[in-house]
């Protein structure tokens, strides 16, 4: 009777190593909500938050099961870009024209940030150890939420005229934005030109990126930096890459050396990373019945070398 229930208890734990080795760790699509309606996502760790662009709330999920819900529901609010920084999410607001920070441990909310008077459309974000900074697509300027000692946030927000080579035109401008691991340097793309600046976060002072050839990233979107390589969410019409661009030491040039395509890609918006992989949001904009459409996060590999 002890050795009958010991191989059914083995054979039990079998199948169970079976059903487990069948799941797949760090899925290739991470299913969304239907009609979250995303646009930016941003990763800690294995922990991936991507915001809703109609009601602001912020969905929570693992990379590795792919697996996640609504962490934290809101209305009458907007996300568009999104930076995670220790406990603390920081969301852009688009057209609201404010920046909404929350806590990642108990969700409440930090802060209600007004960073300028609408109309305005608060783009993405970048925190740095001494601020937070935010693009707004219809201004030549940058607004930076100052981050004190022991990551007290300030209370004023400080306006940065985007001066030098950057210029404002019709359509949206600066877009997707990161920065350098020290804080020294800001890179943002402008939409409607294609172009990348580097950007003093001090002066805004700005100096176009150079890029070999002459080329440029249509429709630039979210944007990734990862040592000297960018990576970039390109739109042209209805087709779909993330440019590729290895930069020089002092990030006022570079090269396109590659541009992923995925079938999988549906508009896409923006782009993080962890490790070798990258993550892309669909955000499907023009699809029909966004309220109901089904939306998705799919996970594409870096280049070699890179």
């Amino acid at each position: 009777m002890i050795r009958t229930l010991t191989a059914a208890a083995v054979l039990v734990l079998a199948l169970a190593a079976g059903v487990a080795a069948a799941a797949p760790a760090f899925p290739q699509t991470i299913r969304l909500p239907n009609g979250f309606q995303p646009e930016g996502i941003t990763i800690s760790g294995n922990t991936f938050y991507v915001g809703s662009i109609p009601t602001g709330s912020i969905y929570r999920g693992s990379l590795r099961t792919g697996e996640g819900d609504v962490f934290i529901s809101r209305t009458g609010r907007a996300a568009i870009g999104l930076d995670v920084e220790k406990r603390r999410l920081f969301v852009a607001g688009g057209p609201t024209g404010h920046a909404y920070v929350y806590d990642v441990r108990t969700r409440a909310d930090v802060a209600d940030i007004t960073l300028t008077p609408t109309p305005a459309f608060i783009n993405d974000v970048v925190v740095t150890r001494t601020g937070a900074y935010f693009t707004d697509s219809t201004r030549a300027a940058l607004f930076r939420v100052p981050i004190g000692r022991g990551g007290r946030l300030g209370t004023s927000v400080q306006t940065i005229p985007l001066t030098g080579d950057f210029e404002l035109e019709t359509g949206f401008n600066a877009n997707g934005i990161d920065a350098t691991p020290n804080g020294r340097w800001l890179i943002i793309a402008q939409s409607n030109t294609g172009e990348l600046f580097r950007v003093d976060p001090t002066t805004g002072a700005t100096t176009e990126i150079a890029l070999a050839g002459g080329e440029t990233i249509p429709s630039a979107d979210g944007i990734l930096l990862t040592g000297k390589t960018l990576y970039a969410v390109q739109r042209s019409g209805t087709t779909y890459r993330v440019a590729v661009v290895a930069l020089n030491p002092t990030l006022t040039a570079g090269r396109v050396v590659t541009r992923i395509a995925d079938s999988r890609f549906d508009v896409p918006t923006t782009v993080d990373d962890l490790g070798r992989r990258l993550y892309v949001v669909n955000a499907r904009f023009g699809t029909a019945s966004p309220g109901t459409a089904t939306y998705d996060v799919v996970q594409v590999r870096k280049p070699r070398g890179r």
